[in-house]
């Protein structure tokens, strides 16, 4: 009898195992050096954890799944998003509420959750600027990066209304703190896309991706742009002539979540738990330098302090930016953004 129960035992843990390693995932980011740096760091680390497979695809944000979900065809069981286009996703009804007691968030500061999405990494909206033109002595902070007289030349400039009004705000002298209360009516909005249009002759490409920024500097196409500061190091470590600081940086964050009817929602919430443990985190910047969102990550040893004054979630780097605010992205966004693309197409 004890015989047949081991045999029997034997056999539901073979039948376990069998299963664990047919189980798969399938996550959806952005491509390029980000989704490498997610991928080497986060992604075939929980494989090999888990023996769960990770099907890796590149999307195009959350219009993606929205048609998923609307159609009632969704594929995608994870995606990586903005932290604004995550919180217009979930109001919406196309994300599944996460689920805190599967995923611990005790170290997280609560600007770097939300009900549907939960951090994944903290990075910078930066001005970036060829050291080929200016030396060490670019622009530091929106004044500057505006002011085409002290600095001329080219600009690279952000195509989509995300991070592209607080920077033309600051440049009219607001102070970082007041942004949002001054963009928060269509009059201020108008303000910022005025000081734009001031700078729109000097500008040479408005840009819609990360990968673009990053070529536009690489290539020396603009002297400065607006962008993300882990592609322009990466950008840099290729051997491009770029730099930049922090100073009035958009402090924002990416962050994981799941679509509504994600056809493995369960295994979905686990993956989510898993990489977003402090072992996982701490190992991203050695693959693109945006910082971890759960602060356990910078006490395992393994982020030096060399490596911690280069990230944006470090103390004394978020103590220079304005923090990004959903709850204005969530207000004003729609609109915003139309008021955006006239200015772009006039």
């Amino acid at each position: 009898m004890n015989h047949k129960i081991a045999l029997t035992v034997a056999a539901s843990l073979l039948a376990t195992t069998a299963l664990a390693q047919d189980k798969s995932l399938t996550v959806a980011s952005w491509g390029g050096s980000y989704q490498d740096a997610q991928s080497k760091a986060l992604f075939e680390p929980y494989e090999a954890a888990t023996g769960v497979t990770v099907k890796q695809e590149s999307y195009g944000g959350m219009s993606d799944v929205r048609l998923q979900v609307t159609s009632g065809q969704v594929t995608l069981d994870v995606v990586a998003s903005g932290s604004g286009s995550a919180a217009r996703a979930g109001a919406e009804g196309l994300l599944e509420p996460l689920d805190y007691d599967v995923i611990d968030v005790s170290r997280f500061p609560d600007s770097f959750y939300s009900e549907y999405c939960v951090g994944g990494d903290v990075f910078s909206v930066v001005p970036a600027y060829s050291t080929e033109t200016y030396g060490d002595n670019g622009p530091r902070g929106w004044v500057d990066f505006f002011d085409t007289e002290k600095f001329p030349g080219s600009r690279g400039y952000r195509g989509t209304v995300a991070g592209a009004l607080e920077p033309a705000m600051m440049a009219l002298g607001v102070a970082p703190e007041d942004v949002y209360a001054e963009l928060d009516s269509e009059e201020g909005i108008e303000r910022a896309l005025d000081k734009i249009r001031e700078l729109k002759p000097n500008i040479a490409v408005f840009w819609t991706s990360g990968a673009q920024h990053a070529q536009l500097m690489k290539d020396g196409e603009v002297d400065m742009t607006t962008g993300w500061n882990g592609r322009f190091d990466n950008a840099a470590a290729d051997g491009a002539a770029v730099s930049y600081n922090f100073d009035q940086g958009l402090l924002d964050y990416d962050c994981f979540a799941i679509p509504k009817g994600a056809p493995n929602k369960d295994l979905a919430m686990a993956f989510i738990a898993e990489i977003s443990k402090p072992e996982y985190q701490d190992d991203l910047p050695k693959f693109i330098t945006y910082g971890p969102t759960n602060g356990a990550a910078y006490e395992t040893g393994e982020i030096t302090e060399e490596v911690a004054a280069s990230l944006p979630s470090s103390p004394a780097n978020m103590a220079v930016q304005l923090p990004i605010s959903l709850e204005w992205y969530a207000k004003w966004e729609p609109i915003a953004a139309e008021m955006y693309q006239e200015m772009l197409t006039e």
